[in-house]
């Protein structure tokens, strides 16, 4: 069993430097298109006179879309298979991201939000989904921390990027509208590349022998069960709704801190130019943190204490981003520490459910869980925004992060004995 256990691992490793890659380029594309509107706002919210209430509040339209054909979208993905599907998600959100471009007011900003959230539904969970009928528990938490490093790459990429787009002009266009029809076209690309390079599962992927198809699928086989089965059964689980308060907590740091850092760091005065370069600090730490988390709990398989550690780190960032207003340095220290965090804390959690959950209530409890815990991110910005515009400063905001992921450590470490795998 162990020879014929290395020898799956082995074809596996191959096929994930095969998928992986691809995918996580196209996660990269996917939240540089949800994210790149906090660069839009350097110069958009004053060119069409955006509050920053409104600009907050709008941008956290986005997940109410998100919400409404969340489950609906995985469902969906499990019938038609992954390729077609996660294809048919990245060209439409592409489009709908390019339609940006043509903005003229609150109105329009917040159905776009909207659309795109609609649009994007599923990409996420279903990737979650597509890495449970390709690799085992004992890996999946460093594969899900490769995907994970999407996030911070996508900013990396992303900040120098928008950056210099910001500053394009011409044929009656602003460089924000720039940013956002240029920043779509590798995503309708990704999306064609996608039909032809993503197999549906190992059985139908052409790269793989026959011989190697069996020996993969039966190491799948052989992977333990989760004890809860079947789409009614996820939903009479107090797991899963439980889970979803860890999940809406460390999202909630995601999505403050990027859709708000651009912004963040504008403030203290460095031009758009130098902002986009000082925002690769934080992401660069940020997957240094990723990996060694993501690798650790693979090794000791302690799925939920590596959540809790990843969100302990994020309060600790920012915690210090708060109290070191006015000190550059400190607060720069304190995005890279609640970068790793909030990052390393979304893949780590990505690892818990698996435990208890199997077939359809995997792809329903992933669906479920990712859409009404992104909520956070129509929350975490909207309140951002609304606690400049009392306070005049951000050093609230960053508090409020503080003990929203306080409470993201606690509810897992709650929570840690009942989301174990059934006893072999």
């Amino acid at each position: 069993m162990k020879t014929i256990n290395n020898e799956a691992d082995a074809i596996l490793r191959r096929a994930a430097w095969r998928l992986v890659p691809l995918i996580l380029a196209m996660y990269v594309a996917a939240f540089l298109n949800r994210v790149n509107v906090g660069f839009a706002a350097l110069t958009m919210n004053q060119d069409l006179g955006f509050s920053p209430e409104v600009f907050g509040w709008g941008t956290g339209i986005f997940f109410l879309g998100y919400l409404v054909f969340e489950v609906p979208s995985n469902l969906i993905m499990e019938r038609v298979g992954a390729r077609i599907w996660l294809a048919r998600i990245m060209i439409t959100w592409a489009m709908v991201s390019m339609a940006f471009a043509f903005v003229q007011g609150p109105l329009m900003f917040f159905f776009l939000r909207f659309m795109l959230g609609l649009a994007e539904a599923g990409f996420y969970p279903g990737i979650l989904l597509y890495f449970t009928y390709w690799f085992p528990a004992s890996t999946r938490a460093r594969i899900l921390a490769i995907f994970c490093m999407g996030i911070p790459v996508s900013n990396i990429i992303g900040s120098p990027l928008s950056g210099w787009l910001m500053g394009m002009e011409g044929y009656a266009f602003k460089g924000w509208q720039w940013m956002y029809l240029l920043e779509g076209v590798p995503t309708i690309a990704l999306g064609f590349l996608a039909l032809w390079g993503l197999p549906d599962n190992p059985r139908k992927a052409k790269f793989l022998t026959e011989a190697e198809k069996d020996i993969v699928m039966a190491r799948l086989a052989a992977e333990p069960k989760g004890d809860v089965h079947g789409f009614g059964a996820m939903l009479k689980d107090w797991r899963v709704w439980a889970l979803i308060i860890p999940d809406f907590t460390i999202v909630f740091g995601i999505y403050a801190l990027g859709f708000w850092m651009p912004q963040m760091v504008h403030a203290m005065g460095y031009s758009i130019k130098q902002t986009s370069y000082i925002l690769i600090i934080p992401y660069t730490a940020s997957l240094a943190v990723l990996w060694i988390i993501g690798l650790s709990s693979d090794r000791t398989g302690k799925r939920a204490l590596h959540f809790v550690i990843s969100a302990l780190v994020a309060v600790a960032g920012f915690g210090l981003a708060a109290i070191g207003a006015g000190n550059d340095v400190l607060v720069i220290a304190g995005f890279c520490l609640a970068s790793g965090g909030v990052y390393s804390g979304l893949a780590t959690f990505w690892s818990v459910p698996p435990l208890f959950l199997g077939g359809s209530a995997a792809a329903g409890a992933f669906a479920l869980i990712n859409s009404v815990g992104n909520l956070s991110g129509f929350v975490g910005p909207g309140l951002m925004g609304w606690l400049l515009q009392t306070t005049g400063s951000y050093t609230i905001g960053m508090m409020m992060c503080t003990g929203v992921a306080l409470v993201a450590a606690l509810s897992m470490a709650v929570l840690a004995r009942s989301c174990r795998a059934p006893a072999a």
